[in-house]
């Protein structure tokens, strides 16, 4: 009987996951250019890249113009909250042009969205993946929005630089934790009232008190019994030179009266300064004393939106070139883990594709190199048979 109920909890439990969105860009029909930026929107293609396994299959969103904005958006199946269950956000990325600054990040986006003038002030539930940007900025953006603020993790979520494919997972719980995947692994969770600065501190300093005014915070003194040794400011910081000598063409009615160069002072010892000792008076650092926020709130529901109506690319990229595959949007993770074989597939391949052409490369290096050699190697034969002929041609004509 027990075992009877497990397996209609089970079957209850896929009968009501969910996918909201999903998208592996057999075309681009589901998505909208914003028209707020203009001439200054790029385009994008369907493309497979460079290394793939197959040429269909392996297409993404891929973004085609240098120097340029990149604002589109998708509806979902159903505008939904995500309250009381998971919410699962994955997507791949690949930056095949070995990106040097712009984003690899989407966005989840409430009802109301103008998707023809989507732009970087719409405003959207979730920002979640990849940025980079010269040396200082490579990290996995985890960005909430509550009450019309958005924040960002306070950890230092890693992110993947290289240019191949990578799967970005982020798992939201009704317990108000998150959890960041790449690649299937683990790299980033905690709790959403620890990592992010939503909720107002518990406690804050009390704005009624101060420092005392005789508070006495400094460590040390200098000692009022040490005394400056007698003659110390007579010595003075440069020197005439003892070991440089005039010149002999020195002219003293042509060139002035010779003087020694001046040289730093061995014995000057500089400004004196009366050791210090400990302060007899001090008291300690001075602690601000705390008290109970009064704008203190408790939120059990930081992980919940109740509308979730788009997904949404909105990036900028100094170099073009990031291809976006794979999206999905679902509470159950195993239909997240279903497209990510996908993605795992499509990974072994590229790797495999890359070694290919790194293998022929090296093999069409090699062979140039052999080919030059053997040219080198060929020219004094060449020289020798000449001048035989030349030498059986003198003989002739002898």
């Amino acid at each position: 009987m027990k075992v009877f109920a497990i397996v209609i909890v089970g079957l209850l439990a896929c009968a009501t996951a969910e996918v909201y969105f999903k998208d592996t860009f057999h075309n681009l029909d589901k998505w909208v250019v914003s028209k707020n930026k203009g001439a200054e929107a790029g385009k994008v293609e369907l493309s497979a890249g460079k290394f793939y396994g197959d040429a269909e299959e392996d297409k993404g969103m891929k973004t085609m113009q240098d120097a340029k904005f990149y604002q589109l958006s998708a509806k979902m199946q159903k505008d939904f909250s995500n309250e009381g269950k998971d919410l699962i956000f994955q997507f791949s990325v690949k930056h095949e042009q070995n990106i040097d600054c712009g984003g690899g990040y989407l966005k989840i986006l409430p009802a109301g969205l103008d998707q023809e003038n989507f732009n970087g002030d719409s405003p959207y539930n979730i920002m979640f993946g990849p940025d980079i940007c010269g040396s200082g900025t490579k990290r996995t953006h985890v960005i909430f929005s509550n009450k019309g603020k958005n924040f960002l993790v306070k950890k230092d979520v890693k992110c993947e630089t290289d240019q191949f494919t990578h799967l970005y997972t982020l798992i939201v719980r009704p317990d108000n934790t998150y959890e960041v995947r790449i690649d299937g692994k683990e790299v980033s969770k905690g709790s959403l009232k620890e990592d992010f600065d939503i909720l107002p501190p518990k406690q804050i300093k009390d704005p009624n008190a101060k420092k005392p005014a005789d508070w006495v915070d400094q460590k040390t003194i200098p000692d009022p019994s040490d005394k400056k040794p007698e003659g110390w400011d007579s010595i003075p910081a440069h020197v005439a030179d003892p070991e440089a000598k005039k010149p002999d063409d020195w002219d003293d009615e042509l060139d002035g009266e010779w003087e020694a160069p001046m040289i730093d002072n061995p014995e000057y010892k500089g400004e004196w300064k009366a050791k210090t000792i400990p302060n007899p008076e001090y008291k300690g650092e001075w602690i601000h004393p705390m008290i109970d926020n009064p704008d203190y709130y408790e939120d059990n529901k930081l992980y919940a939106f109740s509308s979730n109506a788009f997904v949404g690319l909105e990036i900028w990229q100094v170099k073009a070139g990031t291809i976006f595959d794979n999206v999905i949007v679902t509470d159950d993770i195993a239909e997240a883990d279903k497209l990510a074989a996908l993605t795992t597939k499509l990974q072994a391949a590229e790797k495999e594709a890359s070694a290919k052409e790194e293998a022929e490369r090296k093999a069409r290096e090699d062979e140039e190199r052999k080919k030059a050699e053997e040219s080198q190697g060929a020219e004094p034969e060449e020289d020798e048979e000449d001048e035989h002929e030349h030498e059986k041609a003198a003989k002739d004509e002898l």
